[in-house]
């Protein structure tokens, strides 16, 4: 059987970076040698594109989560219509010793764009890979923008009749229509939303720029923190309650894992708990919830993931109120994908594991390109 060669993406212009390398990493190393030849291609925080293996020389200090970077590699392009054809993008560019990195780039038959955030996961790269009309993990342009934008998304959602909690976007311009001055008074943000209250950049994940905040004083260090990140930022009721995940897998008919539970052992689950303080947090996989809420959030979960119109894989996040409601806080539509991730650890609890989960990602994203490869692209009358 030939094996097909899979570009894993990783890095991008994002504040995000560090994550999608050690996603890359475990990706790289746990794939179906049997069936895949995995190429890494790296992305620069200036948006420069590598490629190279194998990962330890391409993946810099992959146990140090702050300092974790992309070694040498070949510089290189994919372009408009190249079928997957990577182009060499500078000749002298330093290469590491893999075949893949030597000037002689083998055509891609699939995209892993294991991205995250802005220029990654917000349907940027997603458009890039159309137009080069080839395969891709994870959801198109439409979904991965309508998931990255938090205030679009919870939009949709309201308007879908999904329950979510309350909010506010401000802009760093405050349009004059609205009356009020941006970021809106604190006191005006407490009424609207009680206290405490947090703050997050709209176009973010890993909880990079969110803040909670109590008191004036913190709340426009907080909007300030959140602006340095994006254009719009998200203000959010606090929701006292548990935190639950569940994972999103299909395209057309998509499945949901079991769920599990984020204990937060600070204050709420921050960058540092996700990825670099380990007793930052405590994952209980499955969370130990009654059978009927356990439906309730699957049903919640693919719901969300068919009304942003995404595809492959989602993390769908919750808040379980005391009273039992369930809210929808967000989706990811692409997750953190190391080994440790929730996102694959909720599917090793369903049955389906790591290896066994990127072989399905891989497939669902050739269906759905075999699928749309047959529309139409002249109207005859």
């Amino acid at each position: 059987m030939t094996k097909l060669n899979v570009g894993i993406l990783c890095g991008g212009k994002s504040a995000e970076h560090e994550v999608s390398l050690q996603s890359a990493k475990n990706v790289y190393e746990a794939i179906d040698r049997e069936k895949y030849n995995p190429i890494l291609i790296g992305i620069d925080k200036k948006g420069r594109w590598i490629v190279g293996s194998p990962s330890e020389r391409f993946i810099r200090n992959p146990g140090d989560p702050k300092n974790i970077s992309l070694g040498p590699g070949k510089a290189a392009a994919l372009t408009p219509e190249s079928s997957g054809q990577m182009i060499s993008a500078a000749a002298d560019a330093a290469a590491s010793s893999d075949a893949a990195a030597s000037g002689d780039f083998p055509a891609l038959d699939v995209i892993f764009p294991i991205l995250h955030g802005p220029f990654g996961e917000d349907g940027t790269v997603q458009g890039l890979l159309k137009l080069a009309n080839i395969p891709f993990v994870g959801s198109g342009v439409l979904g991965s923008a309508a998931g990255m934008d938090k205030d679009v998304m919870k939009r949709l959602l309201r308007d879908s009749g999904i329950p979510i909690g309350k909010f506010l976007a401000v802009r760093d311009s405050a349009p004059p229509r609205t009356g009020r001055s941006s970021p809106p008074d604190y006191a005006y943000v407490t009424g609207e939303l009680g206290s405490p209250v947090f703050v997050k950049p709209a176009n973010m994940g890993s909880s990079v720029g969110v803040s909670k905040v109590t008191n004036e004083q913190q709340y426009l260090a907080a909007v300030k923190e959140a602006f340095r990140f994006d254009t719009k930022v998200i203000l959010e009721e606090n929701i006292p309650g548990r935190e639950i995940e569940c994972s999103v897998l299909g395209n057309d008919n998509p499945a949901a894992s079991v769920p599990g539970e984020v204990r937060a052992v600070k204050d709420f689950y921050s960058y540092e708990a996700k990825y670099i303080d380990r007793d930052g947090a405590v994952l209980e996989i499955p969370a130990k919830l009654p059978p009927e809420t356990v439906k309730t959030i699957q049903s919640l979960a693919i719901k969300t993931f068919q009304t942003l119109e995404c595809q492959g894989l989602s993390r769908v996040d919750f808040f379980l109120k005391d009273n039992g409601e369930v809210l929808v806080n967000e989706i990811n539509t692409m997750p953190g994908f190391t080994r440790i991730s929730m996102y694959p650890k909720l599917w090793e609890a369903s049955g389906i594991g790591y290896t066994e989960l990127i072989d399905r990602l891989i497939l669902l994203a050739i269906e759905r390109f075999n699928r749309e490869k047959h529309l139409s692209t002249s109207y005859t009358g």
